[in-house]
């Protein structure tokens, strides 16, 4: 796509408008004719407007005579074009020349880094370390190893199991993947107790290792001692002390809570819209137009243009839609059951694995303009965790 635009800016062409009642025939006679048209729009019934090379469009004098058509230029674009203007204009096309070198130029240099895909390890950790191994703002793009530099940061961050660079335009784009460090395993030969990582219920408790300090039925909370490690035994002097292991299975309990508006306020378009341009060169841009805008509330669309993608020089379009706020009433039951099911995927993504579903229960309640669901599941897991026991003298 980008090289047949950069065929048509190189070889010239124009924006049309044809007008006529035989637009149809038009088009058709002109595909015959193995004539180029593109980004053809049909502006009314009777008008269209559309794109056709400098020699399509000497071409199409014979097929306007043939359907009776008008048809003018709107609008001359492309290389051949620039010529002309700059060779009426020596010192303009001077400057231009110029100006594109002085691009061409400072396009070979990185000006902005960004890092994506971090989440436990802070942006700027990765440019600090980037700036040690002279990868830094200002570094000519041509003279960075991406291979090697990609390898220097897997060898520095342990916790980063994939690394990928990128160069486009002026900006080095860097995505990393951290990988999941799992907890750390205590030793077989440690002495550690086994304790509740949570509260719930006691159903069943298996000692492997130690001595269990809890029955079926106990409620426990969250730290307390399930298994010890500590075993007393009136044939020795002193308490031993062992590595506890084991299972202890209890029923807990997962609850989440969504509120939702009834009616709630939405955004409508009201036909309404104000187009402003700006150029921008790499992250600093200019408008044409400044003031404010004319309506109180509005949406944004961004359209974002450019020629060549060497060059960091964008034309963004801010097109700015006035918008009604209305207010609607939503289906209770349709958001009962929209609420239940967001609160159970929300709870589903804290399960651990391995543990078991017993029951679900759900309540909705109404207060004022919300509807608040309570969602509560019962759950069979396993909650025991080694915790390291430490002697006096530590």
């Amino acid at each position: 796509m980008l090289a047949i635009k950069l065929w048509n800016y190189f070889k010239g062409y124009v924006i049309i408008r044809v007008e006529g009642l035989t637009l149809e025939k038009f088009i058709n006679l002109a595909v015959n004719k193995d004539i180029y048209l593109w980004d053809i729009k049909r502006i009314e019934y009777t008008v269209l407007e559309g794109k056709v090379s400098i020699k399509g469009f000497k071409l199409l004098k014979e097929v306007v005579k043939k359907v009776g058509c008008r048809v003018y230029i709107i609008e001359k674009n492309g290389f051949p074009f620039l010529l002309e203007k700059l060779k009426k204009r020596k010192m303009f096309g001077f400057g231009f020349l110029l100006f594109i070198g002085l691009i061409i130029f400072l396009t070979s240099f990185i000006w902005n880094i960004e890092v994506v895909g971090n989440e436990k390890i802070l942006d700027q950790e990765i440019i600090d370390f980037l700036e040690e191994i002279d990868i830094t703002t200002g570094k000519m793009k041509y003279s960075i190893d991406i291979d090697n530099v990609k390898n220097q940061i897997l060898d520095n961050f342990n916790n980063i199991s994939f690394a990928s660079m990128e160069i486009k335009g002026t900006k080095l784009f860097i995505e990393v993947k951290e990988q999941d460090l799992p907890p750390e395993e205590i030793d077989l030969t440690t002495p550690c107790n086994i304790i509740a990582s949570k509260k719930g219920i006691i159903e069943k408790v298996v000692a492997k290792n130690g001595k269990s300090v809890v029955t079926e039925g106990d409620i426990v909370e969250k730290g307390q001692l399930l298994i010890t490690g500590v075993i007393k035994d009136e044939m020795f002097e002193k308490d031993m002390v062992i590595h506890a292991d084991g299972e202890v299975f209890a029923i807990t309990r997962y609850s989440h809570i969504i509120e939702e508006p009834i009616e709630k306020e939405v955004k409508e378009e009201t036909g309404n819209v104000l187009k402003r341009r700006e150029i921008k060169f790499g992250e600093k841009g200019i408008q044409f137009i400044e003031g404010n805008i004319p309506f109180k509330e509005y949406i944004i669309i961004d359209e974002t243009k450019s020629l060549l993608k060497v060059l960091p020089i964008k034309i963004v379009t801010h097109e700015y839609r006035e918008v009604e706020l209305n207010k609607i009433k939503q289906n209770i039951d349709s958001l009962k059951i929209r609420s239940q099911v967001l609160a159970v995927e929300v709870i589903n993504k804290m399960l651990p694995e391995n543990s078991k579903i017993l029951s679900k229960d759900v309540k909705h309640t109404i207060e004022g303009n919300n509807l608040i669901t309570v969602v509560v599941l019962e759950v069979y897991e396993d909650i025991g965790e080694k915790q390291i026991i430490y002697n006096e003298e530590d």
